[in-house]
């Protein structure tokens, strides 16, 4: 199957924020995917430790006797977007099972797997203690004018145009 070209990003920007209003209206909440990732090791921590769970007031809160945390709709949201990701990489014919890295790059495909994990690790880590993922934060809280999200979209940027000249070894 021939590959189809990508989306413009300006149509595509529109897409996501009537994705974005369309939950807003049917469900009341923003979008965010950190919550359902949150959810889920709430789940395995009760499975493998409940009697911590149950002496835990934060954990309390999501899990425990007659608490299901993966009943929630982000839970739903994310396993929908996996879906709708994978249908949209068929449809386009762009589900090549490869490893991608730069045309140059020296890493062994180990080493970029590994880097790729890592940075999935930090993320993971750091929409927790961010209070929300890049979606939940910038997306939601920016479209309800958080200024807490404001300042994270503005420091996400910088530290993207920093680190930039240091990570695009990577790619060339």
């Amino acid at each position: 199957m021939k590959r189809k070209a990508f989306w413009n990003p300006y149509l595509g920007g529109v897409a996501l924020g009537l994705v974005l209003l369309t939950t807003f209206l049917i469900m009341g909440y923003g979008l965010g995917s950190s919550g359902a990732a949150a959810r889920l090791g709430y789940t395995v921590t009760y499975a493998v430790a409940p009697g911590l769970v149950d002496q835990s007031d934060y954990l309390s809160h999501y899990v425990g006797h007659g608490i299901n945390p993966l009943d929630n709709w982000l839970v739903f949201l994310v396993i929908g977007v996996f879906l709708g990701g994978l249908l949209s990489a068929v449809m386009a014919g762009r589900n090549d099972k490869a490893i991608l890295k730069g045309e140059n790059s020296t890493y062994s495909n180990k080493k970029r797997l590994l880097f790729a994990l890592m940075g999935g690790v930090l993320m993971g880590i750091a929409a927790r203690f961010g209070r929300g993922c890049t979606s939940g934060q910038a997306l939601s809280g920016g479209a309800l004018l958080s200024v807490g999200s404001w300042a994270f979209m503005m420091a996400l940027f910088a530290g993207g145009y920093l680190m930039a000249p240091f990570v695009k070894r990577q790619w060339q």
